[in-house]
């Protein structure tokens, strides 16, 4: 079971902030006729920034949830003639590039935060301040939604989804109270969700600071759209993909994310792994990319004002040997 979309949904309203987009456009190095992948088209910020500066160049945006393809089509309408949509993950990268022709891409951007239409828009069940049927489908059509986590796995289960993914150090007590919950009756909205986690954790832990829900909602959003376990084969299927010089910029919002992203790279950036006592190497390992930044990007202060949920972002790049 999960959200269902009501006629008068919000999509007409899709929009989201692109975060740090002068340097994820600096990041890219973008030549005007080379071929560049949006992975994570959202309200289609950063792909008209790509898109504009293309001239015989190609872009290709993808996208998990229709709804942004279609409102971001719209809002880019002036650059039909360079860009080619795809409804899809960016997990299945080779298929969505052999789908489209192409063998070598110059450059990709990945945001891997949630749009603010997805958080705003109450129907799809993201957020934790209004009430909606729970959801958290980046894709709607997926199988798995947010009912389904929290009524039919184990205690043990959410548990470490809630510990895991979300850091929340109360998860132990959240997981035996949802299962307690559901007992007389499904736990169906969000606001339902919420109550049960606030009765679950010691008052102290209700004061000040961040949401009491955040973390668990952070920890079931990731395990319904599979987001972490997605990262690290799609940066190596994307580096494989990358022309020479080419780039890859991911912009990711929790350390769970970033420590992916910089692990990945760092492997990618490490050449023989031999011991040191081998005479010659024998692995035949290569760097793969460099780091064009060694620190991660943040948000600067003119955009933490203008935009407050930038504050956790990070952006790190890397360029293709």
């Amino acid at each position: 079971m999960g959200a269902t979309m009501s006629k008068n949904t919000c999509a007409d309203d899709f929009s989201h902030y692109s975060v740090m987009a002068s340097e994820c456009i600096d990041g890219l190095n973008i030549d005007p006729c080379g071929t560049y992948c949006d992975l994570t088209l959202g309200g289609g910020g950063h792909s008209g920034l790509i898109a504009e500066r293309l001239t015989s160049g190609r872009l290709i945006c993808v996208d998990t949830d229709i709804t942004a393809i279609k409102a971001a089509s719209k809002r880019l309408e002036r650059f039909s003639d360079r860009i080619t949509y795809v409804n899809d993950n960016f997990r299945n990268i080779d298929a969505i590039l052999q789908s489209a022709g192409v063998d070598e891409i110059d450059g990709a951007l990945i945001d891997l935060g949630v749009s603010s239409f997805q958080l705003d828009c109450a129907e799809r069940g993201f957020s934790y301040m209004q009430d909606a049927p729970l959801d958290m489908r980046m894709n709607t059509s997926d199988p798995v939604s947010a009912y389904n986590i929290v009524n039919e796995l184990s205690e043990e289960e959410l548990k470490k989804i809630i510990y895991t993914y979300g850091e929340e150090n109360f998860a132990s007590s959240i997981a035996r109270r949802i299962v307690k919950e559901r007992q007389s009756a499904p736990i169906q909205t969000t606001l339902q969700l919420v109550d049960v986690i606030k009765s679950a954790m010691p008052a102290k832990a209700k004061i000040g600071g961040h949401h009491p829900a955040k973390r668990t909602f952070q920890a079931i959003r990731i395990a319904v759209n599979s987001e972490l376990e997605i990262i690290e084969p799609t940066l190596r299927a994307i580096v494989s993909r990358l022309s020479k010089n080419g780039r890859l910029c991911v912009i990711t919002f929790h350390s769970l994310e970033d420590r992916i992203v910089k692990q990945t790279f760092a492997s990618l950036s490490s050449g023989c792994t031999c011991p040191a006592n081998f005479p010659v190497c024998v692995c035949g390992k290569t760097p793969k990319v460099k780091a064009v930044n060694k620190k991660p990007i943040l948000p600067s202060d003119e955009e933490l004002q203008e935009n407050p949920r930038s504050r956790s972002a990070k952006l790190r790049i890397a360029e293709k040997l």
